[in-house]
């Protein structure tokens, strides 16, 4: 993934990811981790990516692959697939913010405009409530490109306990 990715660490310092060549990967324990602390990274989605993620998936549906099919539909373009936009979530939640050993709960996805090949989708994370008995953190989630959001949801992640 080409991206940058920043956010507030536990520690009130600034994790900035590589570029190129990948992001950086941080991990928390819950007792890390604080209301309001984020991250974020920006992806650029290439051809390549929408045809691996349908190869991956089975979803051939020509919206996403075929020029021809999507000049005649409502987009007049080819579009990426909205769940492989929310894929990009994932990759915030399990490498940075909690980060490796988070366990995925749940996952509320509202998609509010289409993903363009070429788009630029900027990830925020953020964490919105704490449930220290159960070490679960409830994640406000949003995709923009552009500044519009075109994905927003909540995720209800486990967070592992400091070892």
């Amino acid at each position: 993934m080409d991206n940058v990715g920043r956010g507030q660490g536990a520690d009130g310092e600034t994790a900035v990811s590589g570029q190129g060549g990948g992001m950086a990967v941080r991990s928390l324990c819950f007792d890390d981790l604080q209301i309001g602390m984020n991250e974020s990274l920006s992806h650029e989605v290439t051809a390549a990516d929408v045809a691996g993620f349908a190869q991956l998936t089975g979803d051939r549906n020509p919206i996403h692959l075929s020029e021809e099919y999507a000049a005649n539909s409502q987009f007049q373009r080819r579009i990426a697939h909205g769940i492989y936009t929310a894929s990009l979530i994932s990759a915030v939640l399990g490498t940075r913010l909690p980060g490796p050993g988070v366990i995925y709960i749940s996952q509320t996805l509202n998609f509010r405009a289409p993903v363009f090949i070429g788009d630029r989708v900027d990830v925020k994370v953020e964490i919105a409530e704490l449930v220290p008995e159960r070490r679960r953190a409830r994640m406000a989630c949003a995709c923009t490109v552009r500044g519009e959001t075109v994905l927003e949801g909540e995720a209800w992640v486990k967070v592992p306990p400091r070892s």
